[in-house]
């Protein structure tokens, strides 16, 4: 099933287009990852598919609906985005963020009601941050404040959560922290997460589906292991990569990689010994 879909969309910054003719659809309730490299586009379609910015031309469908028709309230009670780079959050408390996600269903004054305080608390705890309700944001660890701007967009109780690099600049035990919390949201919550990654190995580890992107365009998109292949990321990359399997989730897995230097291909068969693999994480 698929609620968001684009068909022949232009995405650009002036007259230039970073995104060209792109047709791509999002699986519901799934873990879909963009994959690319630097300057592809991939910031550019999240921002299009949430509506920051304004496509040139083609169409973005949501609920059977342009989303350029749609209410601005009634659209963000559908998805939320979680930016590279969030504005700051100097001097607000964890509890004053995450209620920041009530936006949308404020009336008048804005004052916060009793259902909107629920959902907060259940934000919280969702998220494992209720014991920093009351500490400044400021003066939290990258992986926690990951986790407050993750517990802001569930406080706006949207579907969809589009996350931009959600890993950058954490070390590797908040960065699996982070993408374990995402990937409970979609299994225990049906959340459809749709998220910018660079680092191969956890696109294909948490996903469902993943988009490959270069120059703007899509080269592949489907299952891991239909993506995860040596031609699609010489084709992506740009490199010539040896794919396993994780012997922990039976994943596909880029073991290493070299520069493609565009020689012809050969008949040479590249010996992967699982065992031996498996031994370095035992």
């Amino acid at each position: 099933m698929t609620r968001l879909h684009t068909r022949n969309v232009n995405v650009g910054y002036g007259d230039k287009t970073i995104v060209k003719n792109l047709q791509v659809e999002i699986p519901d309730k799934q873990i879909t990852t963009i994959i690319g490299s630097n300057g592809c586009g991939k910031s550019t379609l999240l921002k299009a598919m949430t509506r920051i910015i304004q496509h040139q031309s083609g169409s973005i469908i949501l609920d059977g609906e342009s989303i350029t028709k749609q209410n601005t309230k009634e659209l963000a009670k559908k998805l939320a985005i979680l930016p590279q780079n969030p504005e700051s959050a100097s001097g607000l408390t964890v509890g004053e963020l995450v209620s920041y996600g009530r936006f949308p269903y404020q009336k008048g004054f804005g004052r916060l009601t009793i259902r909107d305080l629920e959902v907060v608390e259940w934000a919280l705890d969702v998220t494992g941050i209720h014991e920093f309700k009351y500490e400044s944001v400021d003066a939290l660890s990258g992986g926690q404040r990951q986790r407050v701007w993750i517990a802001m967009s569930l406080a706006q109780e949207t579907e969809m959560i589009f996350l931009d690099e959600p890993t950058t600049y954490l070390d590797m035990a908040h960065q699996l922290e982070v993408l374990e919390l995402l990937k409970k949201l979609n299994r225990e919550e049906g959340r459809t997460i749709v998220m910018v990654l660079h680092d191969l190995n956890q696109a294909a580890r948490f996903a469902d589906h993943i988009v490959a992107m270069k120059r703007g365009e899509i080269i592949k998109s489907g299952s891991c292991e239909e993506v995860i292949q040596r031609d699609v990321l010489r084709q992506v990359f740009h490199i010539d990569a040896l794919i396993g399997r994780d012997p922990r989730t039976n994943k596909p897995v880029c073991l290493t990689y070299d520069l493609w230097k565009g020689e012809e291909e050969t008949n040479e068969k590249i010996i992967y010994n699982p065992a031996a693999f498996a031994s370095a994480y035992t």
